[in-house]
């Protein structure tokens, strides 16, 4: 029987002999591993409730973008979207919930806080803080704080003894606005931030607005943050906008108008990118939207899911 050596310096196209001695050597080639990218992200949480009649502004979600998030074929990446704050008629609204991409390594973004009311801010750890509320006609008392890298704090609100401004709520970009006596009628919720696919994102709710102290409707923060209620006819405040983490604004208060109610925060969201170069992803769950753009592959979780490269 002919001997063959156990090794080949043949590619491509095999002669009959070449195939005789991978056989003989166990030495057939296997498909190389694929490819795979390295991603670009940001994590958006969900937004804080707003407060109750002159309650502070909600907190936005904590947000957070980077590079480099590294990728192992067949190893599924897990996301997390949290929903936005609901608003509630009672002295406590409710904060948002974090968002989380986990790989690798795990990206956590906090929970928005919700707006103060009566004196009461929520406390915890938050991307941004809700704005702060008073239960007298003086004094001060400070929105809850965000965390660095995430967020901005709430704004504070303020007494003039014959009645109060609460704070709006704090924003990715910058926190959220405290009344001043006799500078300002607003107390809007701080600016969110501007991805690079051109969207901002995580802007704070604004205060509601108080006919006993001239204080009007406060704005929402750049990136989704609701608006606080107008002060005629004491109006509730406005939603954050669902997918930008965006705090709810906060109710206002008119004489004779009861309790008004705030929005709710705005659902986050998770984005990654790829260099459109690199193939698509072998599988997802949670329907996210897939795009192309830049010379960049998009996927867009609305919804907690997976992604399999």
């Amino acid at each position: 029987m002919a001997q063959f050596p156990s090794t080949t310096s043949a590619s491509d196209i095999w002669t009959l002999t070449d195939q005789y001695r991978a056989e003989a050597g166990d030495n057939w080639p296997s498909a190389a591993s694929p490819a795979t990218p390295s991603i670009e992200y940001v994590v958006v949480a969900g937004g804080g409730g707003g407060g109750l009649s002159n309650g502070g502004g909600g907190g936005a979600g904590g947000y957070l973008a980077g590079t480099g998030f590294s990728v192992t074929a067949g190893v599924a990446i897990t996301i997390t979207v949290g929903a936005g704050g609901t608003a509630t008629n009672t002295n406590t609204s409710n904060n948002g919930s974090d968002s989380v991409l986990s790989g690798s390594s795990t990206i956590t973004a906090y929970k928005g806080g919700a707006g103060g009311y009566d004196g009461g801010t929520p406390s915890g750890t938050f991307g941004s803080g809700g704005g702060g509320a008073l239960s007298s006609y003086s004094g001060s008392q400070v929105g809850a704080s965000g965390t660095s890298g995430q967020g901005n704090s709430g704004g504070t609100a303020v007494g003039n003894g014959t009645s109060v401004s609460s704070g709006g709520g704090g924003g990715a970009n910058a926190a959220g606005q405290s009344w001043v006596n006799g500078q300002s009628n607003t107390a809007n919720g701080g600016a969110g931030k501007t991805w690079s696919n051109g969207v901002t994102y995580a802007g704070g709710g604004g205060a509601g607005g108080d006919d006993r102290m001239g204080l009007t409707r406060s704005s929402g923060g750049a990136g989704g943050g609701g608006a606080g209620g107008p002060t005629s006819g004491g109006g509730a405040g406005v939603a954050g906008t669902a997918n930008t983490g965006g705090g709810g604004g906060a109710g206002s208060y008119s004489s004779g108008s009861g309790n008004v109610i705030g929005g709710n925060g705005g659902s986050g969201i998770v984005i990654i990118r790829y260099a459109d170069t690199y193939p698509v992803a072998a599988s997802t769950t949670g329907s996210p939207s897939v795009s192309t753009s830049g010379g960049y592959r998009y996927y867009t979780f609305t919804s907690s899911g997976s992604i399999t490269f």
